[in-house]
């Protein structure tokens, strides 16, 4: 039981220290995901996509996405 605590523990520090400082935006959250036992990545990090693009778990897989579009605020 200690050593599942402890492979958490790093796996958590591993991907904190992943995260960019000062982003502006963070990935969209993911709903629903494929069924594929290990689907294809095409980014394992934000440094390996292009200049501002992100790393993200998509539907399937991790792909290098542009910040979504904001959402229209209508009053009325």
């Amino acid at each position: 039981m200690k050593s599942v605590a402890a492979f958490l523990l790093v796996g958590m520090l591993i991907l904190w220290t992943e995260l960019p400082a000062g982003s502006a935006w963070s990935c969209p959250r993911v709903q629903i995901t494929c069924a594929m036992l290990n689907p294809p990545n095409k980014c394992f990090a934000d440094w390996q996509c292009p200049r501002f693009q992100k790393c993200c778990q998509t539907f399937c897989g991790r792909k290098c996405i542009s910040r979504p579009p904001a959402i229209p605020v209508s009053y009325g």
